[in-house]
């Protein structure tokens, strides 16, 4: 099956991006250099393609309801202009996705943004619901007509108001608004991936050189997104969970924050029966202490050889300069606890942490 490309994939060819697959799309991983760019963002400011995220947009008179009974937050508490991070999960309450909700501020309905490859997935999943509950709603997969950036870091905040015709600065995190960028109409939210200060802005794709072209600052590859989200600790999916092939449940996520169980949602039973029993698993923060990188489906041990959980992302990281990983290790051990890394059958020390490694 052939990859599906961003609409400014020519124009990220021109500037020497390299390419990978990433949820069926042919996305930039690299412009010049992961450290450079990482970099970039950390000081100053960068800018990434992210149009490979899904967009669907549900609206009419029982759309609140719709979304409220398919995500585990409170679509009830936004207003329009919020929005909020969200998990969608099973009947047994795994996580299929996680997502943000935005409740359109010009418009009644919202948009969510599913992961890479998932807005197919998500679009049947909203509408097979719909049909079943009898739910007056529509359902629309925006994901090919809509293209997304993202800009983050500390100067990006200026770089996006000089840049629109609103007032942006006064937004708080997870608030959104119209307003044109470029002369260009787009919904633009406080939020980001990087653990920084940042801009999402969604348009149509007929603009997107437009946009793309109106910040002058460090173009970003997914290479820096993933060093810059390990950093800050956040979940990626498909590779720190999986429906299938890594079924985890929110609360070992560590996004048991996002379910509201005083509220009506596909695998709200499941969830409150998780969280009476707890978990055996959390999602935990290691450091090395010792040479070597820690990777994906490195084991976590004891410190003498018992193995008591596993990696699913590991880095040099570009900002601190310390080995870090992600993974999921046994309830029993608490962060500052010395552990063990397993690297290519040496047990290589280690401490575990809170997720999030950045000050």
């Amino acid at each position: 099956m052939s990859l599906r490309t961003p609409p400014l994939r020519d124009v990220h060819d021109d500037a020497g991006a390299t390419f990978t697959d990433f949820g069926g799309w042919e996305m930039p991983v690299e412009f010049d250099s992961i450290r450079e760019e990482h970099a970039a963002v950390r000081e100053d400011a960068g800018i990434f393609d992210v149009s490979h995220m899904g967009q669907i947009e549900v609206s009419g008179p029982d759309a609140e309801q719709l979304m409220q009974r398919l995500t585990t937050n409170d679509v009830n508490a936004l207003d329009p202009g919020d929005a909020h991070y969200s998990s969608i999960v099973t009947a047994d309450g795994h996580l299929l996705d996680d997502t943000v909700v935005y409740d359109l501020p010009d418009r009644d309905g919202f948009l969510f943004v599913p992961n890479a490859g998932h807005d197919e997935q998500m679009a049947d999943r909203w509408t097979t619901h719909r049909d079943d509950w009898g739910l007056d709603a529509t359902v629309e997969n925006r994901t090919t007509e809509y293209g997304m950036v993202a800009v983050q870091g500390p100067n990006a905040p200026d770089l996006v108001a000089d840049a629109s015709a609103g007032d942006v600065l006064d937004l708080s995190m997870f608030e959104t608004t119209r307003t044109e960028v470029a002369g260009v109409s787009c919904l633009v939210s406080r939020s980001g991936y990087t653990g920084e200060d940042g801009f999402e802005l969604v348009y149509d794709n007929d603009h997107a050189e437009t946009v793309w072209g109106a910040f002058d600052c460090q173009p970003c590859g997914l290479g820096a997104r993933d060093t810059l989200r390990m950093e800050a600790g956040l979940l990626l999916s498909g590779q720190d969970f999986d429906a299938e092939s890594n079924p985890r449940t929110p609360y070992e996520a560590g996004i048991g924050w996002t379910v509201k169980l005083d509220t009506e949602f596909v695998g709200r039973d499941a969830l409150e029966r998780a969280k009476e029993e707890g978990v055996d698993e959390t999602f935990r923060g290691v450091v090395l202490l010792e040479r070597g990188v820690p990777r994906h489906g490195y084991d976590v041990t004891d410190g003498d050889g018992t193995v008591v959980g596993e990696l699913t992302s590991g880095t040099m990281s570009p900002t601190l300069d310390e080995p870090i990983g992600l993974g999921y290790v046994s309830a029993d051990f608490e962060p500052g606890d010395r552990v063990g890394v397993v690297i290519r059958g040496d047990e290589k020390k280690a401490e575990l942490r809170t997720p999030r490694f950045l000050d």
